[in-house]
């Protein structure tokens, strides 16, 4: 699986977050992910956050951050990441796409690690929110709820089954709140949870029952046709 790329400098783009305005949709997102982290109690998750934010708190957490085209944190590495397949309860990235990195990649490799019924969880800036003119020029890259549908779905993930959130200020760094009704949806950032559906076993083929004849033995119509013909 290839390595995360852009055609930038690494994480210039990223490091708006580390502002006002950035910190000022990250604070309502702390909320957000352990509100997912309660769902999982018993496995282990992951976070991929970027420079500015604060990863969850939590002894099962493995808690990585964008560095270039990688990852570095509990470990440094490259894609694909050093976990076991189906070892994850959750997997939490938190603006670590929103650079213009190609995402199937790194949803690709979330979709490997999470368990059957795993949640991934997903914060995004919102393209349609007028948040957006304080991260204009900066490099950022904004991908619609349709968009990421198509990109989970893509990646394997069931699209119909996407939970959206808006969460963020709507221009004020200091008023965020977060909602999922129509004025909720100018917010600055978008929240998407899904979970890893488990595919149903295909049940065997049902077996011919055949009938005792005449002296014990099996037999099915053919045999019993050749022995009425004898007769």
């Amino acid at each position: 699986m290839p390595a995360l790329s852009t055609g930038r400098q690494p994480d210039a783009a990223l490091a708006w977050f580390g502002g006002v305005a950035g910190q000022g949709l990250l604070d309502v997102e702390q909320a957000a992910m352990a509100r997912v982290l309660a769902g999982c109690p018993a496995l282990p998750w992951a976070w991929i956050g970027v420079d500015a934010t604060s990863p969850p708190a939590g002894a099962r957490g493995v808690r990585l951050r964008r560095a270039g085209a990688g990852f570095d944190g509990a470990f440094r590495s490259v894609l694909p990441l050093p976990l076991a397949s189906e070892a994850l309860g959750a997997v939490l990235l938190q603006h670590v796409l929103d650079d213009g990195v190609d995402p199937l990649p790194l949803l690709d490799e979330c979709a490997r690690v999470l368990a059957p019924g795993g949640t991934l969880w997903v914060a995004a800036l919102n393209p349609w929110s007028p948040y957006r003119a304080r991260w204009a020029r900066t490099g950022l890259q904004a991908h619609t709820t349709g968009d990421w549908q198509g990109m989970l779905r893509g990646a394997g993930f069931a699209s119909d089954s996407v939970s959206l959130q808006w969460l963020g200020p709507l221009w004020r760094p200091a008023h965020g709140a977060v909602g999922i009704g129509a004025a909720d949806r100018l917010r600055a950032g978008i929240a998407m949870t899904v979970s890893k559906r488990v595919h149903a076993l295909v049940p065997p083929a049902r077996l011919r029952n055949l009938r005792w004849q005449a002296g014990g033995a099996l037999a099915g119509p053919n045999l019993r046709r050749s022995a009425s013909q004898r007769r």
